[in-house]
This record gives C-alpha cells, sequence and structure tokens, in this order.
C-alpha cells in the first residue's frame, strides 16, 4: 500500500499563466517524502539532529505527462520499490482528479552527517518504511 498525501498548487508555485514551475514539484516532493517519514513516527529532525543521519537523492527520474495550473489538488502516492542495506527506491506518481500528470523514480540513501558514508538503516526506520514496500512487478 502506497503512502498517500494531497497538496494543493499554490499561486507561488506557478508561473504568470498558472502553470506549475517544475522545481515546486519537488519541493513538493521534499514535504511528501518528509510526512511519509513521520508518518511512521520518526521525523528528518529528529534523524537529522539526533541521529546524525542525511537522506541525499542520489538519483532521479522524472516523466511529465501534462501540466497542472493554479488550484489543482495534487494526490501523491509513494510507493517503496525496495529497501536496501542504505539505499531506498521510491516510485511516485502524482494525480489530478485521477489523472495521472507526473511520476518519479528516486533513490535516496541514508548518510552519515559526520563522514558522509552510506549508513544502514536503523531497524525502526528500516520496520517504518517497511510498511509501505510494495516491490515493481
Amino acid at each position: 500500500m502506497p503512502f498517500i498525501q494531497s497538496k494543493p498548487l499554490r499561486f507561488g508555485d506557478c508561473d504568470l499563466t498558472g502553470i506549475a514551475y517544475h522545481p515546486a514539484y519537488f519541493s513538493m516532493l521534499v514535504d511528501v517524502n518528509e510526512a511519509m517519514f513521520a508518518s511512521f513516527g520518526v521525523t528528518w529532525k529528529e534523524l537529522m539532529y539526533e541521529r546524525k543521519m542525511g537522506l541525499p537523492t542520489v538519483t532521479m527520474n522524472v516523466e511529465f505527462k501534462r501540466p497542472s495550473t493554479y488550484g489543482d489538488v495534487l494526490d501523491f502516492a509513494v510507493h517503496v520499490r525496495n529497501i536496501g542495506r542504505a539505499s531506498l527506491d521510491l516510485e511516485t506518481v502524482v494525480t489530478v482528479r485521477d489523472e495521472v500528470i507526473w511520476t518519479i523514480k528516486q533513490r535516496i540513501v541514508a548518510t552519515s552527517t559526520v563522514d558522509h558514508k552510506s549508513h544502514p538503516w536503523p531497524d525502526d526506520v528500516r520496520a517504518g518504511l517497511t510498511r509501505y514496500l510494495e516491490p515493481a512487478a
């Protein structure tokens, strides 16, 4: 089962014609990913400042299908496709009124903010991510 969250497309996310700026999409995606972690009780603030972990995106493949416009509500469905030792493969499908507007496949890697090397997922984080695990067919 994917993690689901809806986000409104605000005026500041758009150009003068009311079409979304693609950088705004990435900002929304970060918010949604952060909310997914919070849904199982682990905040990014805790990971960063208490556990000294970073979560950089190391690969990203985006496909834009159609534009979205000011006032649209974007529905994000985040599918966890794989949980590695320190990696996390996500596939997010973004829809407006059940029509796919863009998709993204991304790999996030857990790192230490002290030495900036990969760091295994803590057991509680791995367990939380497993709630959303749906390996690709």
